[in-house]
C-alpha cells in the first residue's frame, strides 16, 4: 500500500485522467475532491461494500 501525505490544495493523479484534491482538513477528517471523467465511478467504501452486499446471492 502506498501512503502519500498532502497539504491543503495539493493533489495527487492516479493514471493521466483522474485528479485527487485535498480541499480540507480539521479535526481528524480530510475532505477530498475528485475529477474524473464521468464513466469513471467513485464511491465510499461504505457504499461500495453495500453494492457489493447486494449483488451477493
Amino acid at each position: 500500500m502506498l501512503h502519500i501525505e498532502r497539504k491543503v490544495g495539493e493533489s495527487i493523479r492516479l493514471g493521466t485522467d483522474i485528479q485527487v484534491i485535498v480541499t480540507k482538513a480539521a479535526n481528524g477528517t480530510v475532505r477530498l475532491a475528485f475529477e474524473a471523467p464521468k464513466e469513471v465511478k467513485i464511491y465510499r467504501e461504505e457504499i461500495y461494500q453495500r453494492i457489493q452486499n447486494e449483488k451477493t446471492p
